[in-house]
């Protein structure tokens, strides 16, 4: 809950971040004011020196655009947001019933897993306080007891540090994946921040002759940034489906009576791995939806970073893994 709030602060802070973009129309009109006239006047003098008539529909260009710089925020964000933003609340809900699902499954498997632990007579007082005490009164107290109840509690010590010791990296692991999703919202924040508040000087540079394409690269950039967080809610979905379909095999295999529960979480590690990693190629597939250039090395230092986190983490996972089962494998 604690990186859901924060993920809301990030949405109050581009929310209150929007009246300065009004600092910048009074700059922006003035610079606009400036192109339009020698737009204007440059292409009513090239018709007058080439005895051509004036077409008046091409000049019409800088006056469309002061209209927009004039009522950016309502014209120009108001539309793209409301376009944008049904986008953006489908993809949430679709986020929001795989997280809950996955949280249902992992509460069932949990049970589900501790009944089969219990069942083992091998195991049953690991986990039970009170099987570990129903034990110890079946002993006497011969040289053989002592010597059972003293592994019983070295036994059951470990079990409790192994587990304590998983539950420590699972924390850590669970931190830095939500740690990577939280990087990128505030990027796309910063971002967002950034083209809004200068955006009406970048629709005012695009009036000059030689800068019209400035036009059609903010809104490139400003749109494949808007999609950093619908395109992260379907990967964070499709992390969710794929952990819930892990769930769903492992609950079925508990179903059985027969079955011995594995406590190693490698395949949970490797799925976090991969998540973390996965984050940070959200800008790339952005990009790939719409096409924003003059952001190639930003996306090369993403995807540099996403790889030197990758192996910093996976070493870290291989490192505590092996540590793990050498020192408390029996």
């Amino acid at each position: 809950m604690e990186f859901d709030n924060l993920h809301q602060v990030l949405r109050s802070l581009y929310t209150e971040m929007m009246p300065l973009c009004s600092t910048m129309i009074g700059i922006a009109k003035a610079l606009a004011g400036l192109g339009a006239l020698f737009y204007v006047s440059s292409r009513v003098w090239q018709a007058l020196a080439r005895a051509e008539p004036i077409d008046v529909y091409p000049m019409l260009r800088p006056f469309a655009i002061g209209l927009c710089i004039l009522f950016f925020p309502s014209i120009v964000l108001g539309t793209i947001n409301s376009i944008l933003s049904p986008v953006v609340s489908g993809t949430a809900s679709i986020l929001e019933t795989q997280t809950f699902d996955m949280q249902a499954y992992q509460i069932q498997k949990d049970q589900l897993e501790r009944a089969a632990l219990l069942r083992n007579p091998e195991t049953a007082y690991l986990v039970s306080n009170e099987e570990f005490d129903k034990k110890l009164e079946e002993l006497g107290w011969l040289p053989s007891d002592l010597a059972t109840m003293s592994g019983m509690y070295i036994e059951k010590g470990m079990y409790e540090m192994k587990k304590s010791i998983q539950d420590a990296f699972r924390s850590l692991l669970e931190l830095i994946f939500h740690a990577s999703s939280l990087i990128i919202d505030t990027i796309r924040t910063f971002f967002l921040v950034v083209l809004s508040i200068l955006g009406p000087i970048a629709f005012a540079i695009s009036v000059w002759d030689g800068f019209q394409s400035t036009l059609i690269q903010w809104l490139n950039r400003y749109i494949s940034v808007y999609l950093w967080l619908p395109i992260s809610n379907l990967f964070g979905a499709m992390l969710g489906k794929i952990q819930v379909l892990m769930l769903t095999k492992d609950i079925e295999a508990l179903s059985d009576p027969d079955y011995i529960p594995d406590d190693s979480n490698t395949v949970y590690t490797v799925f976090m791995l991969i998540g973390i990693i996965g984050y940070f190629t959200i800008p790339t597939v952005s990009n790939w939806i719409i096409q924003a250039g003059g952001m190639g090395n930003y996306h090369r230092n993403i995807n540099q970073s996403s790889k030197k986190a990758g192996n910093m983490v996976g070493a870290g996972a291989g490192a505590a893994t092996g540590n793990i089962r050498g020192r408390l494998k029996p």
